[in-house]
């Protein structure tokens, strides 16, 4: 039993110091929530993605918006990129699995639109690719990364960088970020 709690307590504090880094990215995530704020205003949509658990926060975060975070409110546009099975599928076996999301990004993208982009890794090639179709298209970009932000780093409008070696802690750091950012836009849409 005192092992199960030695690790859960070591879990836990490793948990709070990185969200507790998080405090860092306040300017960062003030830009995101105004620039997904201002896709909303004018009438345009989110784009998600994201791979493995970041695919689950993707369409985690979609979810929240389509239907509701914190109240009942007019549903937003946001649609999981990673949801469509059969997209996915035809897309890598097409094309192959680094343009799975590149391909929904060009089917899907307007400009005005917003790509938000989870990587735990920020090497992720789908990940790069939605990015650069995304800015041919004339998109704006919000890249959720971990660890260094590997090739991903600096590809986007905005990144949102938990510097964590642990998947599981920058996973649980985006969660976090996706929560207070669905806060501040349920907030700003108020006001409009």
């Amino acid at each position: 039993m005192s092992n199960i709690s030695s690790n859960l307590n070591q879990a836990i504090n490793h948990s709070v110091r990185v969200l507790e880094s998080l405090k860092n990215l306040e300017p960062q995530v003030s830009k995101a929530a105004d620039l997904i704020g201002e896709c909303f205003r004018t009438g345009n949509k989110l784009l998600v993605c994201g791979n493995g658990g970041s695919a689950a926060d993707a369409s985690h975060f979609a979810t929240e918006l389509v239907v509701r975070f914190t109240k009942d409110r007019r549903a937003l546009p946001a649609i999981c990129l990673a949801s469509d099975s059969g997209i996915l599928t035809a897309a890598g076996n097409d094309y192959g699995f680094d343009k799975i999301f590149a391909r929904q990004v060009a089917a899907f993208g307007q400009p005005g639109d917003v790509l938000i982009c989870l990587t735990t890794s920020g090497n992720s090639k789908n990940v790069v690719g939605a990015l650069e179709e995304a800015k041919a298209r004339k998109l704006k970009t919000i890249a959720f990364l971990g660890r260094d932000g590997g090739s991903t780093i600096g590809m986007a409008d905005i990144d949102l960088l938990v510097k964590n070696d642990s998947t599981a802690r920058i996973q649980e750091a985006h969660q976090l970020l996706i929560h207070v950012l669905c806060e501040m836009i349920e907030a700003q849409l108020d006001k409009t």
